[in-house]
């Protein structure tokens, strides 16, 4: 089969287009032959050796989080899919590799297509989804009448979580640019924040959650709108020692995240705050959840743009340049 692999770690580098030999589903896996893989930024940071600490793969391997398409193989110990269905996931952690002809995806990981989107649609959710639902409903506990703010609305977590946190009954604030203003709002955003513009510390105060998705000094003056009680749920780091426990790193990784937290962790505490890191986990079960939720009506996909198999380094950059409203997708 065809697959993009990455050789060789760095800012600049292209995945090259291989052959390379078609997985045979182990007992617990199915093999999904694959119709669009999601664009995200977690494949670039990947490249460029930003989470080699979290994350060691070795080169060569192949890039990819995010699949729709349909089942072709089945593991002798797999009983919820058949060849032939239409399913998408967010393979785990060590066994991703969706700019591929073929993947093999752990049953657990996987989940039925929602029957009123399109392959290209569904592939552009997986990861945003889950993402958003770890933050805002396992982190963050959102309740109906809460206030979360959610950074970058007009990304693809965010135009995700802002339709979430409206169905969970939440009020919601955003940033983006002007030109996107009526984008988020028509995915139900109360209140938007030009972030050209306006500074988000100066208009917001006393919100409960906070979903941050950008660099630290964002992350700073975001726990200074939380009311006292309130949690940031940052999915862009720093990462800490829990969430390198939990992760069984070893303990000198263990150790670093603990370090390298520690400012936030110690303004949190502070304020009176709460801080937390998510690195999401594949999980077939709760992007079933999303599937009720899209199949009702309730969430809609927002895809930016498509790319053919063969322009997936032009998709990566597309990516990377920060104008992508909504998701990037890779049509094969």
């Amino acid at each position: 089969m065809k697959a993009f692999l990455l050789t060789r770690y760095g800012k600049n580098e292209k995945l090259q287009l291989t052959e390379t030999p078609k997985p045979a589903p182990q007992a617990d896996e199915v093999l999904i032959e694959v119709h669009t893989a999601g664009v995200n930024q977690l494949d670039s940071k990947i490249r460029d050796g930003e989470f080699k600490l979290i994350l060691p793969y070795k080169p060569p391997f192949t890039l990819g989080h995010d699949v729709a398409g349909v089942v072709r193989a089945v593991g002798a110990g797999v009983s919820k899919f058949n060849v032939g269905d239409e399913v998408y996931a967010r393979p785990a952690d060590f066994r991703i590799g969706t700019f591929a002809e073929f993947i093999a995806v752990r049953e657990a990981d996987v989940a039925r297509k929602p029957r009123n989107l399109t392959m290209a649609e569904a592939g552009s959710l997986p990861l945003v989804g889950l993402t958003a639902w770890q933050a805002l409903v396992e982190r963050a506990n959102l309740q109906k009448g809460q206030k979360v703010f959610i950074q970058a609305g007009s990304g693809g977590v965010g135009t995700f979580a802002i339709q979430l946190a409206k169905h969970l009954g939440a009020y919601v604030a955003t940033t983006t640019s002007a030109a996107n203003a009526d984008l988020v709002r028509s995915l139900g955003a109360d209140l938007v924040i030009d972030y050209k513009t306006q500074d988000f510390e100066t208009v917001l105060s006393g919100y409960d959650v906070v979903l941050n998705s950008q660099d630290t000094k964002t992350l700073v003056k975001s726990l200074r709108i939380l009311k006292p009680g309130g949690i940031a749920v940052s999915i862009s780091g720093p990462p800490t020692g829990e969430f390198a426990r939990a992760f069984g790193l070893p303990w000198y990784v263990r150790l670093a995240t603990t370090l390298i937290s520690f400012g936030i962790r110690r303004q949190a505490k502070k304020l009176g705050v709460r801080y937390t890191f998510l690195f999401m986990k594949a999980n077939g079960q709760q992007l079933s959840e999303v599937t009720k939720l899209v199949e009702a009506g309730i969430i809609k996909p927002v895809v930016d743009k498509t790319f053919p198999f063969a322009q997936t380094n032009e998709a990566l950059a597309y990516v990377e340049s920060g104008r992508a409203k909504g998701k990037v997708v890779i049509v094969k």
